[in-house]
């Protein structure tokens, strides 16, 4: 199985290491493509890739193409791509906003897998959902899904709008748990706490908190029923951020970010 990546930026790199990284590939070095110079004579020092400048020698015998680029590349790249291509390719899309169909008509392809990763699969935590055109077969989707869960965890979604949708919940999500962090940060600096104490105290929190909702069968909502007592500090917390709807500001963040891969799909 030869796999290529195409695009070297952080969502490419970080597929590309996590492939690499694994038994998947069999001794076989993954192939990486990138056009920018300083990216390329890095990736060149590495020993788990074959790096490439120049599509015709990488894309034509590649089984499995991951094409990382930013959406507003993917015009350019496509028309360089679609006459080095052969119909046994399977095509594996991180692009947000960017819809099967499109990827069909503009590369005349017809096996397209459709995913959206996220950032912390830069640390094997990812979360990747991914949907396929009918002509990919469930032998090649169970081996793209293996490729997608080296970086932590995938899930199949049966139709491109639940992509859309877990872009505004995993997609973009770790944004809204790091806004989070920062405005926790920075009222336990305001506290007095030092820079080093309240990235303990905030980071430790986040992690315990994880930790027990993944150990137990219990809804976030009755763990917050455990720690706010009646009249209690956690209670004044938790009345201020009702008080100030913070819960339905939460949820339209998320559509926000939904509605507008919507909308990319269209452009």
């Amino acid at each position: 199985m030869k796999v290529l990546v195409i695009g070297a930026g952080n969502m490419g790199l970080t597929y590309a290491e996590g492939m690499a990284d694994s038994a998947i590939l069999n001794k076989h070095r993954l192939k990486i493509y990138d056009t920018d110079p300083k990216k390329i004579e890095t990736l060149r020092k590495d020993s788990r890739f074959l790096v490439y400048d120049n599509l015709e020698d990488c894309l034509p015998k590649a089984d499995i193409v991951f094409i990382a680029v930013k959406p507003y590349h993917s015009d350019g790249l496509f028309n360089n791509m679609k006459s080095m291509l052969n119909g046994d390719q399977i095509f594996v899309s991180l692009m947000a906003g960017v819809t099967i169909e499109t990827i069909q008509e503009k590369l005349k392809v017809k096996k397209v897998v459709r995913s959206m990763p996220n950032l912390p699969a830069q640390v094997g935590k990812g979360v990747t959902s991914y949907t396929e055109s009918k002509e990919v077969s469930k032998v090649e989707l169970i081996m793209v899904r293996t490729l997608l869960d080296t970086t932590g965890t995938s899930i199949h979604v049966n139709t491109e709008t639940f992509i859309d949708a877990s872009t505004g919940i995993s997609g973009s999500g770790p944004a809204y748990v790091f806004y989070f962090m920062q405005s926790m940060l920075e009222a336990a600096q305001k506290m007095g706490f030092s820079d080093y104490d309240s990235k303990v105290l905030v980071s430790s929190t986040f992690e315990g908190a994880i930790e027990l909702f993944n150990q137990n069968d219990i809804s976030p909502k009755s763990w917050i029923d455990k720690v706010a007592s009646k009249g209690g500090t956690t209670q004044a917390a938790i009345d201020s951020m009702e008080d100030n709807n913070v819960k339905q500001l939460i949820q339209d963040a998320a559509y926000a970010a939904f509605d507008r891969a919507i909308e990319l799909g269209k452009k």
